[in-house]
Formats: C-alpha cells, structure tokens, sequence
C-alpha cells in the first residue's frame, strides 16, 4: 500500500526522539548495569503517573468490535508516543509500538502539521497537533493531552511519552562525536523569530555534521528563496538516513556512553523497572525488526496535512496482525 514505509534496512525516521526509544528500549539492561537510575532525574519526579490512554469512540459504541479493537485486545504491544519539543510546540511525533511477543518495532511518524481541529481552538495555528502539547494540562494540553489525541488518530491506547528538546539532541549527537551524512542540495534558512534563532548553513556533499548542525539539518524545511519546499514530507525522508548513520555509529561502540547522555535531556513516564522489563523482551531484536510509517493522509495546501482515517485503521491492522502471526 502507499501509505506503508518499508524500511526493513533503516532504522528510525526522526533521529530526536525515535533514536531515543531505541536507547530505552534495548539499553535498559545496560544501564541497570551501570547503575545510573539517578540520572533520569535527581529529584525522582517523572511527571505525572504513568497512565494508558485510550482512543475515544466515535459516537454510539457499536454492538460488534471492529477488527482493530479485537487485535488491541490480543496484543501485548507497549505504545510509546515520542515527542520533540521546539519551545511549547512539538516539532516531532511518533508512535513507536514494540511487540513483544513477535520482537519488531514499528514507527508511525505524525507530521506536526496534521489537522485536529478541538472546538474553542479556532486559529490556524491552533488546529495542528503540534499545538496540543503547550496548552495547560487542564485544558487538555502537555504530554498526556498530545497522548489523547494521537490515541484517537491511530485508533490505539498509548501507553507512555517520551519527550526531548534540540538542546537535548545536540549533545546526544555530540556524544557520538558527529555523524557522517550525505546533504542532498545546499541549505540555507535563517528565522530570526524562532527563539533561539534559527540559521541553517550547509553545503551539498558528504560530511560528519556535529550537534548544532545537524540539528539544523534535521529542522530543515525549505531554503530562503523557496526552493526544495517539501515541508514535513521532505523532511522526513531526509531525516531517515541520518538515522541510519547515527544508530548504526552507536551501536558500534558508544551505546552506554549515549545512554547516559541521552537520560539526562528526556523526560518520561516510563520507570527503570519498566525499561529493564522491556529490555528483557527486546533480547534478539535487530535492525531488521524495525519498520517505519507515515501517517496516511495528504497535505492541504501549504498549512495542514489531512489524514485518512479509513487508511489509517487499516495501517494499525496490519501492524497489529504482524505480531499474531509469528
């Protein structure tokens, strides 16, 4: 189907966050090892309590499950929403589903610009789902609040959140010491009002790009005079091979030493108990037990992409059905 990614070669699309859920997933072990259980935060305050949120049904419940709803309940797949935080914005979401009985990971990225329209939220800027998360908790905003929402586009529970800043990203790149990628065509973009302020400055060619910029290269969206304007979509296809690099680049040698980096700029509902439990049912899974989606839809002019609810619910059929058939 169009709407499917198959990556089975890569690893995950958006290096912010999606790299992140590796290091959760499949180092837990290492770090309870390492004993650094303190540096998920010294203060011990994770945020709110871990919760599953739930789709919200759409009018009258029906008499007869759908066949999504029956493979939810047959699954034992954890949900972790991914969120990259641009100020009170998120510049990043992601689904990221790991079964544990069939060991595979799968990825749904959302783009930011996705239309979701909450009544009394009436600006332009407001119907997108990356507003969702700067809103108060008690108007339906933060972590929880984007939880509730990405549970009704993919019609799943969500199970935990993740969240990352770039600064946060800069220096887990810079752990590695920079990763190697092939920039497709010169870039250069500069947005005074972005706060910091945004300048993105590089040259076509291969090179290893460092913290600030490969942030930059990772933000990036179209040029000053308009050209490669391929928004989001773009974007994420770029980004997908960065991923390769760096994954790759970590696995080789300095996992432990971005562990430790990476727990010290994300904040997560997910305990050290629960990392360890997971990491448990990862033994065994490789890079080719990781798939990668978009979300189905299509973009609206140049403000909102418009998802196809139908598409989608057949997307997590298929996702869901991979596990009960291994």
């Amino acid at each position: 189907m169009s709407w499917k990614v198959n990556l089975m070669k890569s690893f995950f699309k958006v290096f912010a966050i999606s790299f992140l859920c590796f290091t959760l997933i499949l180092v837990g072990g290492v770090m309870a090892i390492l004993k650094i259980a303190d540096a998920r935060d010294e203060s011990g305050d994770l945020g709110e309590d871990s919760i599953t949120v739930l789709p919200e049904p759409d009018g009258p419940k029906e008499k007869e499950k759908t066949e999504l709803e029956k493979l939810v309940e047959k699954s034992k797949r954890i949900n972790v929403l991914l969120l990259g935080l641009e100020s009170t914005r998120t510049d990043t979401i992601i689904l990221a589903s790991f079964d544990r009985k069939g060991k595979s990971l799968d990825l749904i990225s959302i783009p930011r610009d996705t239309y979701y329209h909450i009544k009394g939220y009436d600006r332009a800027d407001e119907k997108k789902v990356n507003a969702i998360y700067g809103r108060s908790k008690s108007k339906g905003g933060g972590a929880h609040g984007t939880m509730r929402v990405a549970a009704n586009i993919l019609k799943v529970p969500i199970h935990h959140y993740v969240t990352l800043s770039y600064d946060g990203v800069e220096n887990i790149i810079d752990s590695l010491d920079g990763v190697k990628v092939n920039i497709p065509f010169d870039m250069d973009y500069n947005d005074p009002y972005s706060n910091p302020p945004l300048s993105i400055k590089l040259k076509k060619g291969t090179r290893v790009l460092k913290g600030k910029e490969a942030v930059g290269f990772l933000r990036f969206r179209k040029n000053n005079d308009g050209s490669h304007s391929d928004g989001d979509i773009g974007r994420i296809k770029r980004q997908q091979e960065f991923i390769k690099a760096a994954a790759k680049k970590a696995l080789s040698y300095r996992l432990p030493s971005v562990a430790r980096t990476a727990f010290k700029f994300i904040k997560t509902d997910i305990d050290l108990d629960e990392i360890i439990y997971y990491s448990k049912s990862a033994i065994g899974i490789s890079m080719e037990d990781i798939s990668t989606y978009q979300l189905p839809g299509k973009p609206k002019g140049m403000s909102y992409y418009i998802y196809d609810s139908h598409m989608v619910e057949d997307m997590m059929v298929d996702i869901y059905k991979k596990g009960l058939e291994d």
